[in-house]
């Protein structure tokens, strides 16, 4: 799972050691943005099941109430559409202010570039991922 800027610049990986989309992966990601930023910056979050993870965070206090207050979720814009109606209006990032035209699909677009490596590194050790990824990003930049 990747963290991107509003760039669409990646920010952090991590590496996901079970199938689907758990939430504690985006929840590490966030924990980690949020020791790095000014305590009053407000953070817009696009993420393709981004009100449950807002539900869950309001009902089992994931975020601190801090955090959950500079935060404000909204779903990319191909995935919101598959959602049920309250969901397109609330969280539209086309209709949520500070969000602009973003359709929040930049890691689909990270992931289109990388997944080659799929083939390659599906074999290989957890060092030699490591260091093929650094790699690739070296020659990215």
């Amino acid at each position: 799972m990747a963290l991107l800027c509003y760039h669409n610049q990646v920010l952090w990986l991590v590496n996901m050691m079970l199938a689907g989309e758990k939430q504690h992966y985006a929840l590490t990601l966030l924990k980690h943005l949020f020791n790095h930023l000014p305590a009053k910056l407000m953070v817009g979050l696009l993420y393709n099941i981004g009100c449950q993870l807002k539900c869950s965070c309001c009902k089992w206090g994931l975020l601190t109430n801090d955090n959950l207050t500079h935060l404000k979720f909204a779903i990319s814009v191909f995935h919101v559409y598959g959602h049920q109606w309250p969901c397109q209006i609330v969280y539209h990032p086309c209709k949520c202010v500070s969000f602009g035209l973003l359709d929040g699909e930049g890691c689909k677009h990270l992931w289109n570039s990388l997944k080659f490596l799929i083939l390659i590194l599906g074999a290989s050790g957890v060092h030699n991922i490591v260091y093929f990824l650094h790699q690739v990003m070296l020659t990215a930049e």
